[in-house]
């Protein structure tokens, strides 16, 4: 997969995915009620480790600098 995100885009990703998680996991391992969607943050996590985005590609949108 081309990379296609930015190294502020991926700062913020996993600030973003390590604040779901933790969302998920504030009541310990038992995730009850809607805490089950805060495991949504590995997404972002797996994106900016990878520095790939499908949806990104999809739209034809990259976040990353143009190299001259």
């Amino acid at each position: 997969m081309p990379v296609n995100i930015g190294t502020l885009d991926q700062y913020i990703r996993i600030v973003l995915g390590l604040a779901l998680i933790a969302y998920a996991f504030q009541d310990g391992l038992a995730i009850q009620g809607w805490h089950w969607a805060g495991l949504l943050g590995m997404v972002p996590l797996v994106t900016a480790f990878f520095r790939s985005c499908p949806l990104y590609v999809a739209l034809g949108i990259s976040s990353c600098p143009v190299s001259q």
